[in-house]
């Protein structure tokens, strides 16, 4: 068994887009129109193109308990998910030079460094570098 697919909730679906592309660098592998204005849309790491597909899941616009979920996290400052970093700090620097907002500059903790950011689509996303 393996992890091939994983999704994130986005409320709009082209914006999502342009952000994890233009500004993290990932890459867009499907999108396909399923109808409604909604689209099968995945992408890949650049630095992982074989590896699990990220949708981009427009949930929260057609599922309440999504949105409520989300909102919550948003609320609270969890990050709905991580991403794996070679360096913290040269992604910070990169990503808030391409104006991405964090909510937690680099910190230490234990054996790992993380930072949070906003994905401008309703999710903190933290970003872990293992020491």
């Amino acid at each position: 068994m393996k992890v091939t697919l994983i999704s994130i909730p986005v409320r709009d679906q082209e914006k999502a887009l342009k952000f994890y592309t233009e500004k993290l660098g990932f890459i867009k592998k499907k999108d396909q129109p399923l109808g409604g204005g909604n689209r099968w849309l995945t992408l890949v790491s650049s630095e992982w193109k074989d590896g699990p597909e990220l949708l981009l899941e427009p949930a929260p616009n057609h599922f309440e308990p999504c949105k409520v979920y989300q909102d919550a996290l948003m609320e609270a400052g969890y990050p709905y998910t991580q991403f794996d970093v070679k360096n913290v700090d040269a992604e910070y620097k990169r990503l808030t030079n391409l104006d991405v907002e964090f909510s937690t500059k680099p910190t230490t903790m234990g054996t790992v460094k993380f930072a949070i950011f906003n994905d401008t689509c309703g999710n903190n996303i933290q970003l872990v570098e293992e020491l």
